[in-house]
């Protein structure tokens, strides 16, 4: 088989939920041995968008807030979700003030990602942000964040022990550290 022929037939599909945020959709498949099944599919409604902010320093800003799906505190990189009508760029850089209030006069593109390709077809993308100038966040209702700022390195570290564990978190970090030899 090709790689990139498709061995899986869709015979129908369903929507099983909705909110303002995801959908889930129910397929009835052919699997690739042949045999019926059932897939289900978690498409979300904005787009992740995850931002390393790195002053002239070399520190960086991290936010850590309470994942209810995980019933754990988080500590990550600046993030958030970007409607498909809003630019990424646009996106990251509100979602930096919202959570920092950091404003950046430069962003680069770190790496894209797809968070849980066996589940949903959400795809995340990580910004490199400088030229940095400090505000007061402007957090959402539904958010109580802590907001920390460290050297590049103790983040690096946190990754590397476990302290850190979201996907566009490490993502970046590790991506950064591997652009600068770090």
């Amino acid at each position: 088989m090709n790689e990139h022929d498709n061995p899986w037939i869709t015979l129908s599909h369903k929507e099983i939920y909705e909110n303002p945020w995801i959908r889930l959709n129910e397929y009835k498949v052919i699997n690739p041995s042949g045999n019926p099944g059932i897939y289900g599919k978690v498409s979300f409604k904005n787009i992740a968008v995850g931002i390393l902010p790195i002053d002239v320093q070399g520190h960086t800003w991290l936010v850590g807030q309470y994942r209810y799906t995980l019933n754990t505190y988080s500590w990550e990189i600046p993030m958030g979700g970007v409607p498909f009508s809003e630019s990424m760029e646009n996106g990251a850089l509100r979602e930096l003030k919202e959570e920092t209030g950091l404003t950046a006069q430069k962003l680069e593109v770190l790496c894209k990602i797809h968070t849980s390709n066996s589940v949903t077809d959400e795809v995340g993308h990580v910004y490199l942000a400088t030229e940095l100038t400090v505000g007061a966040p402007e957090f959402d209702d539904t958010e109580d964040i802590s907001i920390r700022r460290l050297p590049f390195s103790e983040a690096l570290e946190m990754v590397m022990e476990g302290e850190i564990t979201d996907s566009l978190s490490v993502a970046g970090i590790l991506k950064y550290a591997r652009q600068k030899n770090i």
